[in-house]
């Protein structure tokens, strides 16, 4: 889940005032007052994955890749963070926050899945802010980082993601392409030690991070992108189609 305004993840900050800025964002992360809807449910000891994205739109493969690590990891909860805007991607056709909330509310119909908006509700704007957030104000809390092999390979370019993974564990599902390539990623070569064996992934919620496993399996080829270029050209095509009929 790597670039745009708002996000999960993005580039290093280049010049003093952009980590200023970032030092900014960091205090006034930490005054935050606590919202009371800003968070789904949740209790000590609850173990929860924390699955990011710009989700535009939600889609099947969000619910393999969810599913897989309620059974693999196994865990309690699955939050679907849906990000204001992913600073590794163009933002340009990204639908409202509201919309692709209330559109993967809809598809998410396993009890365990819980979909919420709250990064933009907190000002967060990088998968650290909202890590730093979340550990600080539920400190019980086992939250495991989970992510598609496709990001493992830029997650190197993401903001302070050695922090990310002193942070929280981080599961890492294979996907379609990946499968070799993934382990070989800059960060996976950076905390090769910290790798937990596939076949002890159910206790990497309740490990020290840094800690990280690689799921093999099923593999869902979905994207987001390839949905909506297919439902522009589907919509392209019928514009086309109804202007031959008028003539």
């Amino acid at each position: 889940m790597p670039v745009g305004r708002w996000a999960s993840s993005s580039s290093p900050p280049s010049s003093t005032a952009s980590t200023a800025a970032a030092r900014r964002g960091r205090d006034a992360l930490r005054a935050a007052p606590l919202r009371d809807d800003a968070l789904p449910p949740t209790a000590p000891g609850l173990r929860i994955g924390l699955y990011g994205g710009s989700f535009n739109p939600a889609h099947a493969g969000h619910l393999h890749v969810s599913r897989t690590a309620l059974k693999r990891l196994r865990l309690d909860r699955v939050w679907w963070l849906v990000t204001p805007g992913n600073p590794l991607k163009d933002t340009g056709a990204l639908a409202p926050l509201g919309e692709r909330v209330a559109q993967a509310r809809t598809l998410a119909s396993d009890p365990r899945i819980a979909v919420t908006g709250f990064e933009a509700a907190i000002g967060s704007r990088y998968t650290i802010d909202t890590l730093r957030w979340l550990v600080r104000r539920r400190p019980n809390g086992r939250f495991v980082w989970i992510m598609g092999a496709d990001s493992l390979g830029s997650f190197h370019r993401w903001r302070c993601y050695e922090e990310i993974m002193a942070l929280v564990p981080v599961a890492v599902i294979d996907r379609p392409g990946h499968t070799l390539t993934a382990p070989a990623a800059k960060a996976a070569q950076a905390f090769a030690a910290a790798r937990v064996p596939e076949a002890e992934a159910a206790s990497l919620a309740t490990r020290a991070p840094p800690a990280w496993t690689f799921l093999h399996g099923p593999r869902s080829a979905l994207s987001s992108t390839a949905l909506r270029n297919r439902a522009s050209n589907s919509a392209s095509l019928g514009l086309k189609a109804a202007s031959r009929g008028a003539h």
